[in-house]
This record gives C-alpha cells, structure tokens and sequence, in this order.
C-alpha cells in the first residue's frame, strides 16, 4: 500500500469513489481546482496501481479544514482510512498546520470512531448541513 500526493491522472478512479460514497458528489473539476491550490494537500492510498482511497485538506493560516475522505467499499475497515488520515496530519504538520477540523455525518458512527482514534474532539452539530438526505454535521477539531 503506497501513500502518495493525489495527481490529475488519478481523477477517473478518484471521482468514481467520490460518486459511489457520497450522494452528492463533488465534481471532477472541483477536485482538480483543489489540487491546483498550493495552500492543498490531497492524497490517495494505491497498491497495484489501484486507488484505495483519498482524503484532502484546505490549509488556511495554520489551520487544515478536511474536506475530502474516502476509501473504495471494498477496502473499508481494512486500516485504509486510518493510515491516509494519519499521513495526511503528519504531511500537514509539517507544512505549518496546527489545528485540524472537519464535518462528518451524525450517522457516520464509523468515521466518527475514526477520528476520535486519531484524537478529534467534538465540537459542535452543525444542523440540516448535508442533504440527500438531509442530516445533521458533527463538527470536529484537533
């Protein structure tokens, strides 16, 4: 299993992930304009030339906002996540991000777990901030 910087020729097996996770997937040209940014950090985990899975941040000012996390269904709860996420805050910390937050689902009791593994707090309920449908963030920092 390799850890690497996602690049735009990973953009068919990324996008094909996103659509099959999420109900409203971002689009191609919105990942590719997040990779763009030097501010950014995007990863994915490949083994064969496979893609596994991918996370990215946004970093602003010290502080990394997740915006992107997602492991290809037939590799979940195999340490996939947890080893991209633990990569993507070491990566992180070393380019000057101190502070890390994301969203997740209420109901995403999984990654939930995940991230306080990896030491997140919650913070806060964001209310109705995903639809399809609609649900409630949890809010978390580290």
């Amino acid at each position: 299993m390799l850890i690497r910087h996602m690049q735009e020729e990973d953009m068919d097996q990324v996008y094909a992930i996103e659509s099959n996770s999420f109900s409203r997937p971002w689009s191609r040209d919105s990942f590719l304009q997040s990779l763009r940014n030097p501010g950014n950090l995007y990863l994915v985990v490949e083994e064969e030339g496979r893609i596994l899975g991918y996370c990215g941040l946004w970093g602003i000012v010290g502080e990394g906002e997740i915006t992107n996390v997602a492991v290809d269904s037939r590799y979940r709860n195999q340490g996939v996540g947890e080893a991209m996420l633990r990569e993507l805050l070491r990566q992180a910390g070393e380019s000057g991000i101190e502070a890390f937050t994301l969203e997740v689902r209420l109901s995403n009791i999984s990654a939930i777990h995940l991230y306080h593994k990896l030491g997140f707090q919650d913070t806060a309920i964001r209310k109705n901030y995903y639809d399809a449908p609609v649900e409630d963030a949890l809010i978390m920092w580290l």
